[in-house]
Order: structure tokens, then C-alpha cells, then sequence
């Protein structure tokens, strides 16, 4: 057989199957968009920290900058709306939000929430976003409303397994008691806890009324506190219609929060104490007054019996006097009297004469002892000597 015969002719061929009806097919809109759903799926939200870099805002909307770290840079975008907080290039962050990919096919984090760490971060960004509040008003020291004089009902803004609630109710209890206390249970920790203490802000000026709004946040580190310079929760404390009270950290921490409410308390104890009274001192103060009163009283009583002794005293020497100078006065009229009766006068030895005296008449003469009929021989005038 010819070695060149077509029997003897061996073809090789590729043995690998077919597989490219497999193999996805996309428009490029197509791709971008089974591709962000992908990322959707696999990262609905994640949070990644960096440090912020080529930070700027577009037409006072966006907000472009560059998260890295020693080896990468990621892009992030968000609105200016959703930036509650100031950052500037350096600024180490950490950014919640979506991988994406945009139209251009380039890839970024599409944010909607970022946060300053690291203590010296988040001071930076504090006195950055304060002064922009404080020239808004939103700190304004006229706005300030006093604790209600009259407390019946108190909303509280806090979790309710923290250290800091448990020590505030407490003390309420153990000083006075007796408030009506409404809770609103949500988390003072962490990237999306002022959203929920913004809720619960809403919730206690629109929905549940009371006296009264406390928030509640027990002592921790800058990034655990970080919550609490919210540019949207400062701006919703300052704008309550309710008065609120901040008892957050401790008396050496400071926030926008406590800067925008009505009250800043040191502590979540200080915060119990101030709208409470202390049971025991107002005892204790009760008992002072009531000793002061009784001691003056008692004073009072003694001047008053002094006073009345010697008003006695006085009334009862001046009555006396008068009885004696009205009986000296009784005394001399009686005389008077005495004086002029017939009888004195007669005993004296003077004698009275009746009827008509003139010659030949016949009279009567009286004594003290006889009854004498006599005539009138003879009258003569008689004269008398000035």
C-alpha cells in the first residue's frame, strides 16, 4: 500500500469541547450593569478606611477625593448632603458605601457616610464643622432654654444595655422618682447611630410629648464619641422645639452635640442630677428650714410675751392711776356736795330763817337741833367790807 494513500492518512484535531455559547455576551452598559449588581450583591455596604486625598467639591454638589493607604487609592463620590462632617486632605476616615463602577467604566466607592478617626482627625474636623455651625446660629446662646421648672415626663435618647443609661436611672430614682420616663432605645455607637437618634429626636417633637429630651451616651474613646459631631444631629438639637439635654462622655468631652442643646450635662449621673432634686438634701434642707422656723417662733413668742407683760403692766398702772384720780375726783365732789347740805351747815352752827323778814313779821328759824318761831322786831341793811 502506498504510504501516501488516503487509508493511510491519519487527521489529528483538536479534542477540547466547544465551549463558547457558555461565555457571557454584554453591551458595554450591559457589562457595567451585571457587574455593579454583582458588586451590589457581594458589597451592598462596606466600610473602608484610609486617609483622604485630592479632596475637593464640584459646584458646591459633589464631593470627590481619594481614600489610600501605603499601596492603593480608591475614588470616592458622595453628595455634599451626605457629608456630615468636615474633611480635609490627610484626614484619615473611614467611609461607608457601594464599589461601583460609572459609566466611564471607573471604579469607585460611591459613599454615603464618612467619619473622621483617630483623635487628632476627629478634633480637626470638630473645630473645622463648629466654626461653620457658629456662624449659622446654631450654637446661638439666646436659643438656650432652661430645664422646665415643673417636670412630669422626660424622653430619653440612649441604648438601653449602656453603663451610661443604667447609672442615669438610677440616680433619678434614688433622688426623687416619680417622672414619667420615655425611652427611645437606638445605638450610640458607631457610622449610623446619629440617624437613629435624629429619629428618635422626631419621634419624642412630633410623636410622643413630653417635658423634656435627655440624650444618653456613657464615657469612651474620640472615634466611639465621633457620633456625636453630626452636623445634621447638632442642627436637629438646635432646631427641637422640646428642650433637650446632652449627658455625654465625660465632663472632659466635648461635642457639637452638646454645643447645639439647650443643657450640657458632664455625665449621664450629672444629667440625672440636675433634673432632679436630691431626696435626702431637700430633707435635710426641710428640717433646717422648719428649725429656723420653730427658732424664730420661739423668739417671736418670747418678744411677743415680753411685750404683752409689759403692755399689761403698763395698762395696769395707767387703769390703777386712773381709778385713783377718779376717785379723788369722787372724793371731792362728795366733799362738794357734803359742802353744801343743809345739815353741814347747820352743825356748823349756822342757822337757816324763813319766811318774810321785815318788822312784825313772824319767821321760822332752824338749828341743827331746834325749830325756833320768832317776830321781827327791827331790819337794818347790812354792810360789808371789800
Amino acid at each position: 500500500m502506498d504510504a501516501t494513500s488516503s487509508d493511510s492518512i491519519s487527521t489529528i484535531t483538536d479534542s477540547t469541547p466547544d465551549n463558547t455559547s457558555s461565555i457571557p455576551h454584554f453591551s458595554v452598559s450591559d457589562f457595567l450593569a451585571a457587574t455593579n449588581q454583582t458588586l451590589d450583591y457581594a458589597f451592598s455596604n462596606v466600610e473602608v478606611e484610609g486617609e483622604v486625598a485630592n479632596y475637593k467639591v464640584s459646584k458646591g454638589r459633589w464631593v470627590f477625593f481619594d481614600l489610600k493607604d501605603q499601596e492603593s487609592t480608591v475614588p470616592v463620590f458622595l453628595t455634599i448632603f451626605q457629608l456630615r462632617t468636615t474633611i480635609r486632605d490627610g484626614m484619615k476616615v473611614i467611609v461607608s458605601g457601594t464599589p461601583k463602577l460609572t459609566k466611564v467604566g471607573r471604579f469607585s466607592l460611591t459613599a454615603n457616610r464618612v467619619q473622621p478617626i483617630g483623635e487628632g482627625n476627629i478634633k480637626k474636623s470638630f473645630e473645622l464643622l463648629k466654626a461653620k455651625l457658629t456662624r449659622q446660629g446654631v450654637f446661638d446662646p439666646t436659643k438656650k432654654r432652661p430645664i422646665p421648672a415643673d417636670l412630669h415626663t422626660i424622653g430619653v435618647i440612649s441604648s438601653v444595655t449602656a453603663a451610661g443609661y443604667a447609672d442615669f436611672i438610677k440616680i433619678l430614682g434614688e433622688r426623687w422618682g416619680g417622672l414619667d420616663i420615655w425611652v427611645a432605645n437606638c445605638g450610640v455607637q458607631g457610622l449610623y447611630a446619629a440617624d437613629e437618634i435624629i429619629r428618635a429626636l422626631d419621634f419624642f417633637n412630633f410623636e410622643r410629648n413630653v417635658d423634656i429630651i435627655v440624650i444618653i451616651r456613657g464615657g469612651g474613646s474620640a472615634d466611639d464619641l465621633a457620633l456625636f459631631n453630626d452636623e445634621l444631629l447638632a442642627k436637629k438639637i438646635s432646631s427641637s422645639r422640646i428642650p433637650v439635654l446632652t449627658g455625654i462622655g465625660h465632663e472632659t468631652d466635648e461635642s457639637l452635640a452638646d454645643l447645639a442643646a439647650d443643657v450640657r450635662a458632664s455625665t449621664p449621673t450629672n444629667a440625672a442630677e440636675l433634673l432632679t432634686k436630691d431626696k435626702a438634701a431637700e430633707l435635710w434642707r426641710l428640717y433646717d428650714n422648719l428649725s429656723a422656723l420653730s427658732h424664730f417662733l420661739g423668739n417671736h413668742l418670747a418678744v411677743q410675751q415680753n411685750s404683752i407683760a409689759t403692755n399689761i403692766k403698763n395698762l395696769t398702772s395707767k387703769l390703777l392711776f386712773n381709778l385713783d384720780s377718779a376717785s379723788q375726783k369722787i372724793q371731792n365732789q362728795k366733799n362738794l356736795l357734803a359742802s353744801f347740805n343743809p345739815e353741814s351747815v347747820l352743825k356748823t352752827g349756822y342757822a337757816i330763817v324763813s319766811g318774810k323778814i321785815s318788822p312784825g313779821n313772824i319767821v321760822k328759824i332752824t338749828t341743827s337741833t331746834q325749830l325756833i318761831t320768832a317776830k321781827v322786831q327791827n331790819v337794818t341793811k347790812r354792810t360789808t367790807k371789800n
